[in-house]
């Protein structure tokens, strides 16, 4: 799968979470998400480009739900 494409997904997943109140239980969500439904290769690409590029494109909440304490890539 593209990067383009879990930037892409991890957004659309951050926007859903975006809506819960408290900031960590959505960065959970989040996190709970990707470890879910995400296969390892893709949470390992995932991660990779967003230490490379600081998660420029990434929204906030998924760029602290990716590679923060207890991120599983």
């Amino acid at each position: 799968m593209s990067t383009d494409n879990l930037i892409k997904m991890a957004n659309q997943i951050a926007q859903y979470f975006a809506s819960e109140p408290d900031e960590q239980k959505a960065v959970l969500g989040i996190r709970n998400h990707l470890q879910l439904y995400w296969t390892p290769g893709m949470r390992k690409e995932l991660l990779a480009w967003q230490n490379s590029h600081q998660g420029a494109e990434l929204h906030p909440l998924a760029q602290e739900a990716v590679g923060g304490a207890g991120w599983e890539a």
